[in-house]
């Protein structure tokens, strides 16, 4: 399990600019994007337990999530998303359709020939595209410094011609406001923008990652941008506990409804392994 604990606030200031219509191709730390647009999250936990009610009929797993409906979808291949994304961002150019294509990547992944290659015909079409750069500074257990000749993929941005921006702290404010910028100017047939966020892998690689290669161990827990924005929203005003304690008891219920749903579909019958392999 590659869990996105962390980088919540890339996922929902991004996606509050999305509509059902735009697309978005994320990672293989993909759930947060998954449910920030729209994807059902008793179809996904499900297929995260592989079980056939599960958007893959339990055959994609996790980091495989495939939903039409909902126009996304992720993959376990380093930078795959994003030449489907600039696919898509032409698609929607073609047909007129004023949608827009958010395209989700690693650090690690903008240094595979894919990244380059998509910015560059993004570019070149003028394609409604978002090209988004999770920055947590690990690739796997490679920091950022030691894998990345630049300290911010935010500047390769302009060796394409198109605008590169940086979001410091993991701030969801500041995400959204970037975001809100770059969609709107992909809908209104600006092109395509780059955005790196400087976010945080609050665990490990995958579930179960010792982490003896990260030094950082320590600070880590009290960089969790979910409590420091609950406390940022009881300092303005804009929540009380009350409300906050409500909100966590939602979350919490939709949670655990997802699990008990998924615990109940059945897993798939091995003399089935062969549906739905070709169409």
């Amino acid at each position: 399990m590659h869990l996105a604990a962390g980088q919540e606030p890339v996922a929902a200031g991004v996606c509050a600019h999305t509509i059902d219509a735009d697309a978005v191709t994320a990672t293989h730390r993909p759930h947060h994007f998954a449910l920030s647009h729209g994807v059902d999250i008793n179809a996904m936990t499900a297929e995260i337990f592989g079980r056939v009610d599960g958007l893959g009929r339990g055959r994609g797993g996790h980091m495989h999530l495939f939903d039409p409906q909902a126009n996304f979808s992720c993959s376990g291949i380093v930078g795959e998303g994003l030449p489907l994304a600039v696919g898509q961002a032409l698609a929607f150019s073609r047909r007129k359709t004023g949608n827009v294509a958010i395209a989700v990547a690693g650090e690690g992944a903008a240094n595979q020939g894919a990244f380059h290659e998509s910015l560059n015909l993004a570019a070149l079409w003028k394609l409604p595209v978002v090209f988004v750069i999770e920055d947590n500074e690990w690739g796997i257990s490679v920091p950022r410094s030691a894998s990345t000749s630049v300290p911010s993929n935010a500047v390769r941005a302009a060796a394409y011609g198109m605008p590169g921006t940086q979001v410091e702290d993991n701030s969801v404010e500041a995400v959204y406001e970037e975001a809100g910028k770059a969609v709107e100017r992909a809908r209104d047939g600006g092109g395509p923008s780059l955005i790196e966020v400087q976010t945080l892998r609050l665990w490990g690689h995958f579930e179960g990652d010792a982490q003896g290669y990260r030094p950082d161990l320590e600070g880590v827990p009290g960089r969790d941008p979910l409590p420091t924005f609950e406390n940022s929203l009881l300092a303005d005003g804009v929540l009380d506990d009350a409300q906050i304690q409500s909100i966590k008891d939602e979350a919490t219920r939709r949670v655990e409804d997802a699990v008990t749903y998924a615990k109940s579909s059945p897993e798939p019958d091995p003399a089935r392994v062969g549906d739905y392999v070709f169409a």
